[in-house]
């Protein structure tokens, strides 16, 4: 990688983290039905993104980069990932966080590195669980649920 181009792409995305957690102040701090409110998110994004982007620029600074060969791109990775991401948006309200996040995480494990399909299925399972608890039962928020087909709700 370019040394000059992961510094002026971390001074870029830390701008935009900062942007971010700017624009989360001006959000409304409460929801309907939940007592975590919409600025949260992008409070917390603008924060990942910031703390990330300080550590690219701290990265280039620090490592000395070997010259690596130019990789080729992966188009049909890319093809499954892309669109297992729009189906999780477009499927998201309808089938519910759990099991579309499930499925997601199945696809994008899978597609990145095939095989250990049990450790797969059970890491997918407890994150997108884990995640739902969390953010619905602790945090008082609201995501979509299970579906009323399942009969879980």
């Amino acid at each position: 990688m370019n040394h000059s181009f992961d510094r002026y792409a971390g001074i870029v995305f830390g701008a935009i983290g900062i942007f971010f957690m700017a624009g989360s102040s001006t959000i409304s701090s409460s929801a309907y039905g939940s007592s975590i409110g919409a600025n949260i998110f992008p409070l917390f994004l603008g924060g990942c993104l910031l703390l990330l982007s300080v550590k690219l620029i701290y990265d280039t600074f620090r490592k000395e980069r070997a010259a690596s060969a130019k990789a080729s791109l992966d188009y049909k990775r890319f093809g499954i990932i892309f669109i297992a991401a729009v189906l999780y948006a477009l499927l998201l309200e309808s089938a519910g966080f759990v099991i579309t996040t499930f499925l997601f995480l199945l696809i994008g494990f899978q597609t990145m590195q095939k095989g250990r399909l049990a450790a797969s299925i059970l890491i997918a399972a407890c994150f997108s669980y884990g995640i739902y608890y969390l953010y619905v039962h602790v945090l008082d928020g609201s995501l979509p649920g299970f579906p009323a087909w399942l009969g879980l709700s």
